[in-house]
């Protein structure tokens, strides 16, 4: 006897085949691994080529589920990140020297370097009585515990020949920062210039109305931004971080070239941003800490070594420490994307 399929058989086995082939899809979506990624600060220009990267998709194509979410400073980020909050991010480079000095058994370890230059500054009011840095000694500086600016004060008053004992301190939080130094309930702030000089410039105190003492001037010869993790998650997810630091680089190197783009997905999701303060604040941080004659001969994140190693005994006799902390014990570039990709 010939045995004919039924039309309702043929649409069911089709069915049942439409779906075998589409499950490969369903289970690649599912098994994209996830990252939990904390930036330093506020979600402002400095910080918009995450925003953007995430609006473009760079994360899903590099083959990972990020978030990302706004920071409290850069002294927060290495503590969040050894407590397990979050799983890789973004920071400035010498807290989280001074943190891995004070915890070695913390098990953090930098992953990558896109700031060749420090911009942490102590900023007073240019028509003021303080006009060099032994003059802030018995004034009162306002910033967060947090504020890389603040933690780093001490290898600053070392360099500069300041008495850190006579330094008052205020602890604010970070949005109380630069009001404290305009409503002159401070003599100065700290911090790093794209966030502190740009958001007094947003509350009416120009930068020609500033008195930026810069930390490098004086003879800190300091790196900026970097990306940091856990050996522990570095080691049960190395495609998680190689993933995440390819999107990384991919959304700073667009943005970079794209900077008008990056603040228009920043307005998207901060709705309350002041584009042309953004784009500045963008413009100072691309300028000044990004690119460099060094990264412009060599790319991204191609430190020179001598300087690294200096830069951490720098931080740890800042604050009385032995120096023990190694580079190459400390720093693990193998999980970065190709040169090419690091290029501005």
């Amino acid at each position: 006897m010939l045995i004919t399929p039924s039309r309702r058989g043929l649409m069911m086995a089709g069915a049942g085949l439409a779906g075998t082939l589409a499950m490969p899809g369903v289970l690649r979506a599912q098994a994209m691994p996830r990252l939990k990624f904390t930036l330093d600060w506020a979600k402002q220009g400095p910080n918009a080529y995450a925003t953007m990267g995430l609006e473009k998709g760079f994360f899903r194509e590099a083959g990972v589920e990020a978030t990302i979410d706004r920071g409290f400073g850069s002294g927060r980020v290495p503590v969040d990140i050894a407590a397990g909050a979050y799983e890789m991010g973004q920071a400035d480079i010498n807290p989280v020297i001074k943190f891995m000095a004070e915890n070695p058994n913390a098990g953090l370890v930098i992953v990558g370097v896109w700031g060749d230059r420090s911009l942490l500054c102590a900023t007073v009011r240019a028509d003021g009585p303080i006009r060099t840095p032994k003059d802030l000694e018995g004034k009162t500086l306002a910033a967060p515990e947090s504020d890389a600016g603040r933690q780093l004060f001490p290898a600053f008053a070392k360099a500069a020949g300041i008495d850190a004992s006579k330094i008052n301190w205020m602890t604010v939080s970070p949005e109380l920062r630069e009001p404290m130094l305009v409503q002159k309930r401070a003599d100065g702030i700290t911090g790093a210039v794209t966030s502190s000089g740009l958001s007094l410039k947003a509350l009416g105190m120009d930068l020609s109305q500033q008195r930026i003492m810069y930390y490098r001037d004086y003879g800190l010869d300091l790196l900026g931004t970097c990306y940091v993790t856990t050996r522990t998650f570095l080691e049960r997810n190395p495609e998680t971080v190689r993933r995440g630091l390819k999107a990384l680089f991919r959304s700073l190197t667009y943005a970079y070239s794209h900077q008008d783009e990056s603040i228009a997905a920043l307005k998207k999701v901060e709705p309350l941003t002041d584009v042309a303060i953004e784009t500045e604040r963008q413009k100072l941080c691309m300028d000044q800490q990004v690119m460099s004659p060094h990264v412009q001969a060599n790319g991204l994140s191609v430190p020179d070594m001598a300087r690294f190693q200096k830069a951490l005994t720098t931080v740890e006799e800042a604050y009385g420490m032995a120096p023990k902390l190694k580079v190459e014990a400390i720093y693990n570039d193998s999980f970065l994307p190709p040169l090419s990709e690091r290029r501005l």
